[in-house]
């Protein structure tokens, strides 16, 4: 695994402009790297990457099995109390996935470290499936890589496939987000477009315009019925909104399903190291409030249970505290073991690795001159070499 710098393609934002690619840039801060990528040996992406993807994604569902048996797990968890049977019953009814991503340190010698799993509602997700690959395409188009290079990338066949598994007889699906927040708007509409090349027609409706007709379920703004929706917004919030109580007798195909709620948790990262101490891609992790986190006081990084894009993160490490940014994440926090992003370049690099239903599909990557990985670090592309 190497890092290397290329000249930028030309006119590459007016490409991603016109794809609908519009969060390369935030702020005027590029998110999207053109002149960066890292390169991988097949046997770094199959054996470092893709084996541990697979191995962890079925610890995590074999963790979901003992959870919603579990009253103290649950608790442990924060399910609302008066949800948890609806949560138990959508793992019992096999209600379906579509996608989660696990974040690694990786940096090709030693063992993929788990930083959390993003099991609900995982961005960059487009960027990942469709704009590296073009990127990829275009770089061996003009000769700056080699013309046998390859990407591990299977998403965006991946999540057609999976939508057909989902609903083999197509129909009518609702997507939901926030309208006015580009990124995820925009990578509602990818996923929608996804849909449509899988037979399925796709409607749009506003997180917001979602309402209840006299019969208890669920409508969009102009009173449609919905029974199957993929929403980008976290259960840790659905299941404690306003429209929470009428969920499960609401007759709704949830995408990500109820159970996914246990898995989008920071707390199930001392859960694993409960069951698996030692294990080569685990990090050593507790509940902050559990004694044995006294083994990581001088040295830890703590997480609070529903914190994203390393919001209220702490890095305490020799008396000093590294802090990211305030996503106003607070409560309950879990305390995992000290293990810096590898550094290339004077720059900390994780490895988004994706899967789509159980399978791996694809990495995409972020990197960072700070030890926290947040929304401002920048997506970098990434090639297999041989």
């Amino acid at each position: 695994m190497q890092r290397i710098t290329l000249p930028e393609r030309p006119d590459w934002q007016t490409r991603a402009e016109g794809l609908g690619f519009t969060w390369h840039h935030d702020s005027g801060e590029a998110y999207w790297d053109d002149a960066t990528a890292y390169e991988f040996s097949l046997v770094e992406i199959e054996e470092g990457l893709e084996a541990p993807t697979a191995e962890l994604h079925q610890m995590c569902l074999d963790l979901v099995d003992e959870t919603v048996k579990s009253e103290r797990l649950m608790g442990l968890l924060e399910i609302p109390e008066g949800l948890r049977d609806y949560v138990a019953d959508s793992w019992k009814r096999g209600d379906p996935s579509l996608y989660g991503r696990f974040d690694f340190a990786y940096d090709g010698t030693g063992p993929a470290r788990l930083y959390e799993y993003n099991a609900d509602t995982p961005t960059s997700v487009y960027e990942s499936a469709v704009f590296q690959w073009l990127w990829l395409e275009e770089r061996i188009a003009d000769g700056s890589i080699p013309a046998g290079a390859d990407q591990f990338n299977s998403l965006h066949e991946a999540l057609i496939a999976r939508f057909r598994t989902i609903f083999p007889m197509g129909g009518f699906v609702h997507f939901a987000s926030d309208p006015d927040f580009v990124e995820d708007r925009q990578t509602v509409r990818f996923l929608e477009d996804l849909a449509r090349q899988a037979g399925l027609d796709p409607k749009f409706v506003a997180i917001g315009d979602i309402g209840l007709n006299e019969d208890g379920r669920f409508v969009d703004e102009q009173n449609w019925l919905i029974q199957a929706m993929f929403k980008l917004y976290p259960w840790e919030q659905m299941l404690r909104d306003d429209y929470a109580e009428p969920l499960p007798t609401a007759e709704i195909t949830v995408l990500e399903p109820a159970w996914k709620s246990i898995l989008s948790n920071k707390g199930i990262l001392p859960l694993l190291w409960e069951r698996h101490a030692g294990h080569p891609n685990l990090l050593e992790a507790y509940f902050e409030d559990d004694a044995k986190a006294s083994a990581l006081s001088s040295a830890h990084v703590r997480k609070p249970l529903f914190s994203r894009e390393g919001a209220n993160i702490d890095i305490v490490e020799a008396g000093r505290t590294e802090s990211g940014l305030d996503g106003g994440y607070t409560g309950r926090a879990i305390l995992q073991a000290v293990h810096d992003a590898p550094l290339f370049d004077g720059r900390h690099v994780i490895v988004g690795s994706w899967v789509v239903g159980d399978q791996p599909a694809g990495i995409g990557l972020r990197e960072d001159a700070g030890r926290i990985t947040s929304n401002r670090s920048r997506f970098v592309p990434h090639l297999i070499r041989d």
